[in-house]
């Protein structure tokens, strides 16, 4: 892979990782258009994208630093402390804990899928264009049905495994972990600043064990080149940082409605390519 097609990989991870079109679908599309995805050896560019992700989780834990040190300094005083009058934890703890619950989801499935999510299935253009256009319509739905009544502070026990187990269907390559979380946010009746929010916190302990796990099975030389792999992973987490603040800022004013028109323009439009033969499976 030449250096300058890893530039541009963490440029698409880091503008899509975030935003609710799947930036699994951009980059494995990218990576058709540039000929980086050995159909051979899809497992390359499953391990390719799962440690560049971590340039995206660094983004989130930078960007909510004080949230996370804030998290744990509770967690840690509401086990190791006396039990405090008005319950065993605080907000802060229980919001740690409800990020825990939320992560089994995605942990348990992928761990049984693994095999069928590292295969050549979950890179065909057409699984992709079909999850575009059905998370297209079931975002559209959330924004019609929803409330947008409740803010960090008023998420459930309930409602962190919903959202874990919405995660989970990011599995599927064109759904989006951002898309299938938020939309399960708001169809519970979260605003979506809270959604977003409570989005990017979850993502943080299935996407550093999905790196971390992925860059333990690499061995000597790796497949796309290490140098390509360090470029993609830094490029991505400045561009997520900056799109973690864009993204909380427009969904302040904002509805989702944009990315649902451009999920469904891009999913229609990779299955008119397909038909035509103008777009490899």
């Amino acid at each position: 892979m030449d250096p300058f097609f890893a530039f541009l990989l963490g440029v698409v991870q880091g503008l899509t990782e975030f935003l609710p079109i799947s930036s699994t679908a951009h980059l494995t599309l990218a990576g058709k258009l540039l000929s980086v995805v050995d159909p051979a050896h899809p497992e390359a560019w499953t391990e390719f994208i799962a440690v560049m992700q971590l340039g995206t989780v660094a983004a989130v834990i930078v960007y909510f630093r004080d949230d996370l040190w804030g998290m744990a300094l509770a967690l840690w005083r509401d086990l190791t402390g006396p039990r405090r009058p008005e319950g065993r934890f605080s907000q802060p703890s229980r919001m740690a804990l409800m990020i825990i619950l939320g992560t089994l989801p995605v942990a348990l499935i992928g761990l049984s899928l693994k095999k069928i999510i590292e295969g050549s299935l979950t890179k065909t253009t057409l699984v992709i264009a079909i999850s575009m256009i059905v998370l297209a319509l079931l975002l559209w739905l959330a924004e019609k049905v929803a409330r947008h009544v409740r803010g960090i502070g008023q998420v459930t026990w309930v409602d962190a495994l919903v959202i874990g187990f919405a995660q989970a269907c990011a599995l599927i390559p064109g759904s989006s972990r951002s898309g299938t979380t938020i939309t399960a946010g708001l169809f519970l009746g979260l605003t979506r600043e809270t959604a977003a929010r409570f989005s990017f916190l979850l993502s943080i302990p299935a996407v550093v064990a999905s790196g971390i796990y992925e860059l333990s099975k690499i061995h000597g030389e790796f497949a796309l080149g290490v140098v390509n792999l360090l470029i993609s992973t830094v490029v991505s987490g400045f561009v997520g940082y900056a799109a973690i603040a864009l993204l909380l800022r427009f969904l302040l004013h904002n509805t989702t409605m944009a990315f649902v028109w451009y999920r469904l323009f891009l999913g229609v439009l990779l299955i008119i390519l397909l038909l035509n033969g103008l777009m490899e499976p």
